[in-house]
């Protein structure tokens, strides 16, 4: 029987809904500090992280696999609640969002547990997420505790 939540899964992301498609993928993705690039020159920012495979969760499979983010045509990036000197700190990804006018530049943001986040401001959206290598059990599914 074929496992279609253990096929890779790749993104494209060219506007504000195809980024809330992304972001639902990359809910409770951990990273450490370290995994994170900002290459000005090329108007990249990356990272990789690991991903919870919320396509198996309904089937009871809790896993998790490394996934690889780039964000392209980036003009700056700003951050809250990450201190770089501490590169093996973990951040769990909790949403991405973007905000803009009426032309297509704007800022995405990635918001992460205890107020941390990472604002990029891009020329627009133009982001990919490609799954990468294999899947791993993971203890538990992430839970959220109810809004208020």
């Amino acid at each position: 029987m074929s496992d279609d939540a253990a096929d890779p899964l790749k993104l494209i992301a060219l506007d504000a809904d195809d980024l809330a498609v992304m972001s639902a993928h990359l809910q409770d993705a951990v990273l450490k500090v370290a995994d994170i690039v900002w290459l000005p020159a090329d108007k990249r920012f990356a990272l990789a992280a690991r991903r919870f495979d919320w396509e198996g969760a309904p089937r009871g499979q809790y896993r998790r696999r490394l996934t690889a983010i780039h964000f392209d045509r980036v003009l700056a990036v700003r951050s809250t609640g990450i201190d770089k000197q501490l590169p093996d700190r973990v951040l769990s990804l909790l949403a991405i969002a973007f905000s803009g006018s009426e032309g297509p530049e704007g800022d995405v943001t990635l918001h992460f547990s205890d107020g941390a986040a990472i604002r990029l401001t891009v020329e627009c959206v133009e982001a990919q997420m490609k799954d990468l290598g294999p899947v791993w059990e993971a203890l538990a599914k992430p839970e959220h505790p109810d809004g208020p």
